[in-house]
Parts: structure tokens; C-alpha cells; sequence
């Protein structure tokens, strides 16, 4: 898939459904009940894109919020896994000390693994362009 013809779709999609189901199942114990809430709005309106371009993510009460970040921006990736490794939270650390965090991640280990990729060819772009105009 492709929204344009320099943009190419790698991940898009909602968060992992184990999320869902172990939260599901860990709110009978009524202790747990506040997490299978959040677990379940998440599920209903949490929304990642991640493109050639970009990282886009939806969500907040109605999938109203949305985030998007050029990796320009990103300055470091940071995953925890969860689920036994099924699924991970992953925060983009931004050059202004801003975090994007993405919770519940499906394949979080491939999306970092391409995101880092991503940020290497935007900084290794960056370094070789030359400033004209300034004379050392």
C-alpha cells in the first residue's frame, strides 16, 4: 500500500488484541478492572500509522488526539515488551525532550527495528548536505 508515490505504508493498524484479551480476562479479578478499561479504549480507538514519512498515532477519548512525527524529530527509540514478547510499549524520545508513546504495539520489535532505520538514513541525508554560502 502507498499514500503517495514517496510514501510507502510499513505498519497500520490498531493495538494487539493479546493486550485486550489478557486485560479482559484479568478484569474478572475486580482488582484489575481499571486496566481492562483502559485496555478496552484503547482497543475501540487507539490508531498507529507507521510510514516511510512518518509516525502517526490516533487516539484519546473518541480517537480525537492525533500525533503525528517526522523522524527528523525522533532522537531515540525506547521498547519494553509485554505479553511475554507478544506485544511492547514503545516511546520516541523527540529532539525537544517530548515523548510519543505508543502503547501495546504489535510487532514492536519489526516497527523499531524500521523506525531506527528510518532515523539513520534522515541523519546520515542530513550530515551529507553541505551549507552554501559560508566560507570557512
Amino acid at each position: 500500500m502507498s499514500i503517495t508515490k514517496t510514501e510507502e505504508i510499513h505498519y497500520e493498524g490498531g493495538p494487539a488484541r493479546g493486550d485486550l484479551i489478557l486485560n479482559v480476562l484479568l478484569g474478572f479479578t475486580l482488582i484489575a478492572l481499571p486496566f481492562t478499561v483502559g485496555a478496552i479504549v484503547r482497543a475501540l480507538w487507539l490508531r498507529f500509522k507507521v510510514t516511510s514519512r512518518r509516525v502517526s498515532v490516533s487516539g484519546g477519548w473518541m480517537g480525537k488526539d492525533k500525533t503525528q512525527v517526522v523522524y527528523s524529530q525522533i532522537r531515540e527509540v525506547l521498547c519494553v515488551p509485554r505479553g511475554f514478547g507478544a506485544w511492547g510499549d514503545m516511546v520516541l524520545v523527540l529532539n525537544d525532550g517530548a515523548r510519543l508513546e505508543l502503547r501495546s504495539m504489535p510487532r514492536f520489535r519489526e516497527i523499531e527495528s524500521y523506525i531506527l532505520e528510518r532515523i539513520s538514513e534522515r541523519r546520515s541525508a542530513s550530515e551529507d548536505k553541505s551549507v552554501e554560502g559560508f566560507a570557512a
